[in-house]
């Protein structure tokens, strides 16, 4: 190495420490001249020397050309989001059911809950590669250009570790009240909060504006299983984050009890004005991964962790109207409309009222003074009444007896407490299904907004989803701010979606009771729709996780004369209604894990984590993070730790990588 070389390697690594001390331990260890000096001599020897220019030199925290748009990131283990405490009732029924499951030998870990925008930074032998939003907590958004701006992350790490963490970007107080004052000054709209103003930083398209907002980040965790780095519980893994030279927030507590977990959040309670950025809860933590484990997960969320919500704000207004909407499964909803209020940070005019119960427990009238708050910080609603200072002479509110958008009578379908439409041409409903059916997780055709899909059924251009199918560019550009070039687009994205696998298109019919997860089940199970259109309820409920309702859902639906129509002219039009996944069709005995809920553990060698789950899901295993009684095969690498434990002790049967490797070829 040359002296030039080795002048490049030394600023980086001078810079890196001093920014690590100036950025997240908040404690300079130079002057700013000092970094300013050092970072100018950096830069001229880069320019010069443009070969010695690295991706993780502190030069590169701001560059490249203005992107054209965000591509998809899919997520190496799935972002789970945590279910919500809102007092301590909920706290401790989360203990109890804790204490219950693994007894009363556990510590909680206890973290402020940062009120930002949920992160994914990924590392290659210690340099920073890639970040990404949180997105469906499956696939998240490529923002690396935009996070590399944030100087709290870093872009080289103290150790030459391959890693995936996650945490939260935020907005300062400070950076957020700089920000607004400049957007005063030049008549531009301000943002309603920081956690607002950080999400929109970070999905600008040029990095220059992310970085002009002096945004932060605190990491949290580690995507996957800490077992890889030697890590058996979170207080650990949060350690090993401020080793790796990560911002974790210090503002963390072991907790022996839920009474200790009180104190903490009341501690916070009060000092959260105090805080240099928004907090919005705690989060509360089962320390020992092997806990973890052995409370498991539901379908959306860690059963070991919970996030305590700090109550909200509430305010009175004015109720001046209630607003009635019909949905695509015909149920009619209140929403209150209200004289504009400021509500947790942003203007509120609409309000959620839920349904004509809730309306008539809280005896809610329209002209009344009414209490709103945001559930979760997020979703206004109207909590109650000041019946002081109701008006005389006000009735009590009736909901219709007919739909409000086709004047059909209204119905209650058996314990629902929902008021119901079932005129199956109800024009609101067929709007909404419509929406429903173009949607990203549902046919995903692309340009087929809101405001798109009202103007062809007011214009008379489509009556159904099938009708999609038949639109032509001359119809298209009839259309108010629909050019050519939108309307061909908009032509080869329908065209396009005729080609999806047969879940989505189950999805996308919007039969009751029947999400995604189901969708893809169903269609895995009987790959055509005509095969699913001649199952009976019994069949139905054999497969794991269809239960009576949602079979019942089903079946009704498919045996309705309009339904079995809509599909035969879906067919018609060539839209795919078979299954393109992989099905797994082998011998009896051929494949050992096609219906088996298998773990895996420790460090494999072969493959990766992600790269052995593909292969037994492709053929037909089930892969669990955690090990239960229903687990069948625990498959260990190296430094395999409490898994292992557990499925010896469970009498679980055990693979080694190379057995695991023979099986799969």
């Amino acid at each position: 190495m040359n002296e030039i070389e080795q002048r490049v390697a030394e600023l980086n690594k001078l810079l890196h420490e001093y920014g690590y001390a100036y950025y997240v331990l908040d404690k300079p260890i130079v002057p700013d001249a000092t970094y300013d000096q050092l970072l100018q001599e950096l830069i001229a020897l880069e320019e010069a020397n443009p070969s010695l220019i690295y991706p993780d030199s502190p030069t590169q925290r701001v560059g490249g050309a203005v992107l054209a748009g965000f591509q998809k990131v899919t997520h190496t283990y799935p972002m789970l989001s945590l279910s919500n405490a809102f007092d301590e009732a909920g706290l401790r029924d989360f203990d109890r059911k804790i204490r219950q499951s693994i007894g009363d030998r556990f510590n909680y870990v206890c973290e402020l809950k940062i009120d930002g925008l949920a992160i994914s930074l990924r590392y290659e032998e210690g340099r920073f590669m890639q970040g990404a939003t949180r997105g469906d907590g499956t696939v998240g958004e490529d923002i690396t250009a935009n996070l590399r701006t944030i100087r709290a992350i870093p872009l080289r790490l103290k150790e030459p570790v391959t890693i995936e963490v996650r945490g939260e970007a935020y907005m300062p107080k400070k950076s957020f009240e700089v920000l607004n004052n400049a957007r005063s000054e030049r008549g531009e709209e301000l943002f309603a909060n920081p956690r607002n103003a950080a999400a929109g930083s970070l999905r600008q398209l040029d990095p220059k504006i992310a970085a002009s907002r002096n945004l932060s980040t605190f990491i949290y965790a580690i995507g996957g299983d800490g077992e890889s780095y030697n890590i058996d519980s979170h207080s650990d893994m949060l350690d090993y984050l401020d080793h790796l030279g990560f911002p974790a927030n210090r503002e963390r507590e072991i907790c022996e009890t839920i009474d200790d977990v009180l104190t903490f959040i009341n501690k916070w309670t009060k000092e959260r004005p105090s805080l240099a950025y928004e907090i919005d809860g705690i989060v509360i933590k089962v320390n020992r991964y092997a806990h973890q484990d052995e409370l498991g997960y539901t379908a959306k969320s860690p059963r070991w962790a919970i996030a305590y919500k700090f109550p909200a704000e509430e305010v009175t207004t004015k109720l001046l109207d209630i607003d009635l909407t019909v949905g695509r499964t015909g149920v009619i909803t209140p929403t209150a409309i209200l004289a504009p209020v400021l509500v947790a940070g942003t203007t509120v005019g609409r309000a959620s009222l839920h349904n004509e119960d809730l309306i008539r427990e809280k005896d809610i009238r329209i002209g009344d003074t009414v209490i709103i708050r945001k559930a979760g910080d997020i979703i206004p609603q109207v909590v109650g009444v000041v019946l002081e200072q109701r008006e005389e002479g006000s009735e009590p509110y009736a909901m219709p007896t007919e739909c409000p958008a086709c004047s059909s009578q209204v119905v209650r379908i058996d314990d629902d407490v929902a008021l119901r439409c079932i005129n199956p041409l109800c024009p609101a409903q067929i709007a909404e299904g419509v929406k429903h059916f173009v949607s990203r997780n549902a046919m995903n055709i692309d340009g087929l907004g809101d405001k798109v899909v009202e103007q062809l059924l007011r214009e008379q251009l489509i009556a159904n989803v099938a009708d999609l199918y038949l639109l032509q560019i001359e119809q298209l550009v009839q259309l108010e701010r629909m050019g050519t070039k939108s309307a061909t687009n908009l032509v080869e994205a329908i065209e396009k979606s005729k080609n999806n696998s047969l879940e989505r298109l189950l999805f996308g019919l919007g039969i009751r009771h029947v999400g995604e997860k189901a969708a893809k089940i169903l269609a895995t199970e009987y790959e055509t729709i005509e095969a699913l259109m001649q199952a009976d309820a019994a069949d139905l409920t054999n497969i794991h996780e269809i239960g009576d309702k949602m079979a019942e859902s089903i079946v009704a639906y498919f045996a309705n004369e309009e339904a079995r129509i809509l599909i035969a002219r879906l067919q018609d039009v060539g839209v795919n209604t078979t299954f393109k996944g992989k099905k797994v069709t082998v011998e009896a005995g051929a494949n050992p894990f096609a219906g088996k809920t298998i773990v895996l553990t420790g460090k494999l060698q072969q493959l990766t984590r992600n790269e052995a789950k593909v292969k037994i899901e492709e053929l037909g295993g089930s892969v669990s993070g955690s090990v239960s009684k229903k687990t069948d095969l625990v498959i260990v690498g190296e430094d395999a730790g409490s898994k292992l434990d557990k499925a010896q002790s469970l009498g679980i049967e055990i693979w080694d990588e190379n057995r695991l490797i023979e099986n799969l070829q």
